[in-house]
């Protein structure tokens, strides 16, 4: 266990939001790329064309999960944080607008 801010809490949180985020909308067409190369004619083809793997789909998900998981204990520890911790605020903070001009 390791002990931080609330502030370091809530900026762990947004960095891994992020990370979440950006993962959430790679389409899998990204994560492959075009590979072209030639080969003899003498072996029946002139050109071959291939779809090359960049990341696993197992890495991936492995990926996406350990940042969710992440994300979702930071979100957890912040929200105890919410509402066990009190505050010192001045009256007026907490009330009603009251119009100084109507009597």
């Amino acid at each position: 266990m390791k002990t931080i801010k609330l502030a370091e809490a809530l900026l762990r949180r947004k960095e891994l939001q992020e990370k979440v985020d950006r993962l959430r909308k790679i389409d899998m067409k990204d994560a492959f790329e075009t590979r072209t190369g030639r080969g003899p004619v003498s072996d029946g083809f002139n050109e071959m064309i291939a779809e090359v793997s960049k990341i696993s789909f197992q890495q991936f998900t492995a990926c996406f999960d350990w940042h969710a998981k992440q994300l979702r204990e930071v979100d957890a520890v912040i929200q105890q944080a919410n509402w066990t911790t009190e505050l010192e605020v001045n009256d007026d903070v907490m009330g009603d607008f009251v119009d100084p001009y109507v009597k």
